[in-house]
């Protein structure tokens, strides 16, 4: 058979069959294999996972290789995958064994810069961003094709043992799938990968909480004083009623008796201003006899 000769077609089950034994015979040479396990139809089922094959799709030059990935990659065909910083390394199982190895260039730090700046202040934690709990802004700011965290066509590279001649092999798609099963797993490996550090998404959240407070705090509280001159009206301090009878009662409690006097008769002048007042009242106040007037 020459080179570009396709070799025979190797059941599903005798795959899994020379997979499971390839990677037995590694785990003896001291290399753990870590295999993409699919469980179902859907590939990825959380954000950064499905995100990460959406991107894939968007782009037409994988359009004729990404299905046989897809087949390859939920039959259990990946048996080894590595995420490293800017590379992954895997083994997939086809006719025999083949080594694949991807290559993604770093997020420019400009673009990353921009990143932080957008999103930093809308995710609270690490955990809300690895679980993709947040706003749909702050999603399609992070996924964007050209500005976001997902490597475009040009900023990846590959190279597979296979003799297909082709640009993307089905095994180069099925590793690429493969990245997007491991990300449901293992969220941040997307940062790890393109060479990133996701605390700074997280240090760019807490400055601006801390610029927020500050402002709140250097912040002038206006007075009563400060309305009044502000609108030219004259405000009055309000009062409550229970308020101010609580304050007048605590203020007669503190109120010093007078001491007891022994009392007194009344003297001439009191018993004058005693008799007028009863006159006044229209009692009849009796006089006194005077001397006797001798008649005119």
């Amino acid at each position: 058979m020459d080179y570009f000769d396709y070799k025979p077609y190797v059941p599903v089950a005798a795959r899994r069959a020379a997979a499971a034994h390839e990677a037995a015979k590694l785990a003896k040479k001291g290399h753990r294999t870590s295999p993409v396990v699919v469980e179902g139809r859907k590939i990825a089922t959380t954000f950064w996972g499905a995100a990460w094959c959406d991107n894939l799709e968007r782009y037409s030059d994988y359009a004729n290789r990404l299905p046989r990935g897809r087949t390859y990659v939920r039959n259990g065909s990946v048996i080894d995958l590595q995420i490293a910083p800017g590379v992954v390394s895997a083994i997939v199982s086809g006719s025999e064994l083949y080594e694949i190895q991807v290559r993604v260039t770093a997020v420019p730090k400009p673009r990353w810069k921009a990143v932080c700046n957008d999103c930093g202040g809308a995710i609270d934690s690490v955990v809300e961003l690895l679980q993709g709990r947040f706003s749909q802004g702050v999603m399609a700011r992070l996924c964007h094709e050209q500005t976001g965290l997902f490597p475009s066509p040009s900023e990846i590279t590959f190279t597979c043992s296979c003799p297909d001649w082709a640009s993307m092999c089905k095994h180069v798609a099925a590793v690429l799938y493969g990245i997007g099963a491991r990300l449901d797993e293992t969220p941040d490996l997307l940062f790890v990968l393109r060479k990133v550090d996701q605390q700074d998404l997280i240090a760019r959240a807490s400055t601006g909480l801390r610029q927020a407070r500050t402002q709140q705090q250097s912040g002038k509280v206006l007075d009563g004083t400060d309305l009044g001159e502000m609108f030219g009206i004259e405000i009055a301090e309000e009062v409550k009623p229970r308020a101010a009878a609580a304050s007048r009662k605590r203020a007669t409690a503190k109120v010093a008796l007078p001491t007891a006097v022994t009392p007194q008769a009344p003297g001439k002048s009191e018993r004058r201003r005693d008799a007028v007042g009863r006159r006044v009242k229209g009692e009849s106040v009796a006089r006194r006899p005077g001397p006797a007037r001798s008649p005119r």
